[in-house]
């Protein structure tokens, strides 16, 4: 799950399919396009937080395997 939360292909896959929803239901083009925003900006948020817990396990790891 970790994966899917970090990948943009995710994250542009829930943009598009909220466009094409708030499209067919008549929203405006100014709500399309701040609902488009937020998605993408929560989604580089939560990739970029997720990669940093990434780097920083493996850098932890790295530390305990060479006090070993």
């Amino acid at each position: 799950m970790k994966r899917k939360l970090a990948s943009r292909k995710f994250w542009a896959l829930l943009a598009a399919l909220a466009t094409s929803v708030l499209t067919a239901a008549g929203a405006g083009e100014n709500t399309t396009l701040q609902v488009t925003g937020i998605i993408a900006a929560v989604g580089a948020c939560v990739a970029y937080i997720l990669a940093e817990g990434i780097s920083d396990a493996a850098g932890a790891k790295n530390n305990e395997d060479k006090t070993e």
